[in-house]
């Protein structure tokens, strides 16, 4: 019995090796950094609509709080000339551009709060990108567009390209964190 169960156990690591070499981790990463770009422009798209939506609202408010400044002249005018037919017209149309301005005014609001809201997510969609790009450069190979096969690739390699640079930035790290404790 344990006979079998080693084979098994064989051909089960053996066809998850494949299955991993078939999937390509690399391309899967990039193909998710390329779908995160694409939300990421359609959300700034978005914005910019929004924007522009809540720019048109702003000029109608404001025309309307000169219509309503100009029926408050002709609503003195009608009292002082005792025209109180004239004056009823004047206030139906006073009351109908208030409530409009109002629902502008919920609609600005209500604008307002999905433009901040889609603000807040490309920030946070934007940091996830930034890492995913992480990500993907760490299969990169310096200056070299080609990338390394799967985990097994020259990570070894890897440790030859740090700079003296990276070597005393880390150096005064570790000298700062000891001196902390």
């Amino acid at each position: 019995m344990p006979l079998i169960t080693r084979i098994s156990r064989l051909f089960k690591a053996d066809f998850n090796a494949v299955l991993d070499n078939i999937e390509e981790p690399e391309l899967v990463l990039r193909q998710a950094v390329r779908e995160m770009e694409d939300e990421l422009v359609g959300d700034q798209q978005q914005v910019k609509w929004l924007s522009h939506e809540m720019s048109e609202l702003d000029a109608r408010r404001e025309e309307l709080a000169q219509k309503i400044c100009r029926l408050d002249g002709e609503l003195d005018l009608c009292f002082d000339s005792g025209k109180d037919d004239l004056a009823r017209s004047l206030v139906k149309r006073k009351l109908e551009a208030q409530h409009f301005e109002q629902s502008i005014a919920d609609r600005c609001e209500k604008t307002a709060q999905h433009l901040d809201d889609m603000r807040e997510r490309i920030a946070e969609r934007s940091s996830i990108l930034e890492s995913m790009r992480d990500k993907a450069e760490l299969f990169r190979g310096p200056g070299d567009e080609s990338t390394v096969q799967g985990a097994g690739g020259d990570w070894l390699g890897h440790a030859g390209r740090i700079t003296d640079a990276e070597i005393e930035i880390a150096l005064l790290r570790e000298k700062q964190q000891r001196s902390e404790s």
